[in-house]
């Protein structure tokens, strides 16, 4: 997957987090943005890394995202492996 197909599936999963209430509080949470953050940032490749870090975090967000984006559930770890920080690896 190359760069750019990675932050359009990134900006797609922003835009879903935004849409789940629940979900979109403790992301922004863990973040530290703001909610008038989101779009701004959006444009940035390492938050969007941070959010699919956060999509990822959790096997039942990947396929509830990859469900409603009718993409196959292995795309979101393809696509943080193509946006900066993706390669390594951090088990904590």
């Amino acid at each position: 997957m190359n760069r750019e197909r990675a932050e359009i599936i990134a900006i797609r999963a922003l835009e879903w987090l935004a849409g789940q209430d629940d979900l979109l509080g403790v992301f922004l949470g863990a973040s530290g943005a703001a909610p008038s953050d989101l779009a701004k940032m959006g444009a940035d490749p390492v938050f969007l890394g941070a959010v699919l870090d956060f999509v990822l975090l959790d096997d039942a967000h990947v396929l509830a995202f990859c469900n409603a984006m009718d993409l196959p559930p292995e795309t979101p770890l393809q696509a943080r492996q193509a946006l900066p920080g993706g390669a390594e690896v951090n088990w904590t």
